[in-house]
């Protein structure tokens, strides 16, 4: 794959450089499952607006990656996600970063995309940039990380691949129709619903 590199535990300094001087870079995450604390993490996604992806491997146990952690914690980079709530906690749960600033895609696509009731990265990918992401690789083994498949890689890629430009397109039909302000205010409290999933609390706003 053209424009794509695996790293092992941590972003290289070079490559950190290379993504310092983006204004946005686009985020994901593989793990074992979804429940932070039982599933592991296991593959972070990263792209920057040239469409450079890097791949990074976490080993089982490991609890720190400094040069990540600069990135995402960087306050002039926005960090892209499609539902930032789940990747935002397992990045800090498994490597204590807090990121900073948020855009998620799926919270914008159900503000701003009240048409439909599909919003999931594969819907909103194919409606703004006429792209059918490939998605069989979604449920499987992302624990055996120095054997990941090239399906695997082109899958965890495409995650990211697209996301930043799907936030422009986003961000243009938010203020369109007078959204915008409600956006930002929803990125503001994602770290506060991510502390109350790590502390497991459930349902605490219902009745």
């Amino acid at each position: 794959m053209d424009n794509f590199q695996v790293c092992d535990r941590d972003l290289s300094q070079e490559t950190l450089e290379c993504y310092s001087v983006s204004t946005a870079i686009a985020v994901d995450t593989e793990t074992m499952g979804l429940v932070p604390g039982r599933d592991r993490l296991c593959l972070i996604q990263l792209c920057d607006p040239t469409g450079y992806v890097t791949a990074i491997r976490i080993e089982r146990g490991q609890t720190e990656a400094p040069n990540l952690k600069t990135l995402m914690e960087n306050p002039s980079i926005e960090k892209v996600f499609h539902f930032a709530r789940f990747d935002v906690a397992q990045l800090s749960h498994n490597l204590d970063i807090t990121t900073n600033p948020i855009f998620c895609t799926k919270i914008a696509s159900k503000l701003g995309r009240t048409y439909t009731g599909n919003h999931g990265l594969k819907s909103v990918v194919q409606e703004l940039e006429k792209v059918e992401l490939d998605k069989s690789a979604q449920s499987s083994d992302w624990g055996n990380a120095e054997n990941l498949s090239t399906e695997q890689l082109s899958y965890a890629a495409n995650d990211v691949r697209y996301l930043i430009r799907v936030r422009d397109k986003l961000t243009r039909m938010l203020q369109r129709e007078e959204r915008w302000e409600l956006a930002q205010q929803c990125f503001a409290c994602i770290p506060v619903f991510v502390a109350l999933d790590l502390q497991q609390y459930k349902d605490i706003f219902d009745h």
